[in-house]
């Protein structure tokens, strides 16, 4: 990006904020959907294995899924308003995940339950978090937040 004007966004910063705004908004979406569940619905979805470790799923693991979704939602909002509080918000949300993640795939038997293919979407997660620290570190190190 040598054409880029110091301390001016360029269209891949908006690209980018979008995108991680409509990630975040989807895994905000998914917390939603996660909470609200109803048993009939668990039921007629899910192997009696993947029930109980979907209602067994401990609070501080969920208060660290909320955690992670909505900081990411704010900090996107925040990269898109050009601020520089953008930068340890994802550092949080990233940290809840890992918590979350902890308890999903450490402590608990997630991979058992889901199999190996529950794992696209953990790792997915990570790889954004880590390009959204990286990003909007580097769009604060470029002066186009502050």
């Amino acid at each position: 990006m040598s054409s880029e004007t110091k301390g001016q966004p360029t269209a891949m910063f908006w690209v980018l904020a979008i995108f991680f705004l409509f990630f975040n908004a989807i895994g905000l979406f998914f917390y939603y959907i996660q909470m609200t569940m109803t048993e009939e619905i668990l039921v007629a979805n899910f192997t009696p294995e993947q029930q109980e470790f979907m209602l067994n799923i401990p609070v501080w693991a969920t208060s660290a899924y909320a955690l992670a979704v909505n900081s990411g939602v704010i900090a996107s909002i925040v990269l898109l308003l050009r601020k520089a509080w953008a930068v340890p918000l994802y550092i949080f949300s990233f940290v809840c995940v890992l918590v979350q993640d902890l308890d999903a795939f450490l402590l608990s038997d997630g991979i058992g339950v889901w199999g190996t293919s529950g794992l696209y979407l953990p790792i997915t997660v990570i790889l954004v978090c880590i390009a959204e620290i990286w990003y909007s570190r580097k769009a604060r190190a470029d002066g186009i937040i502050a």
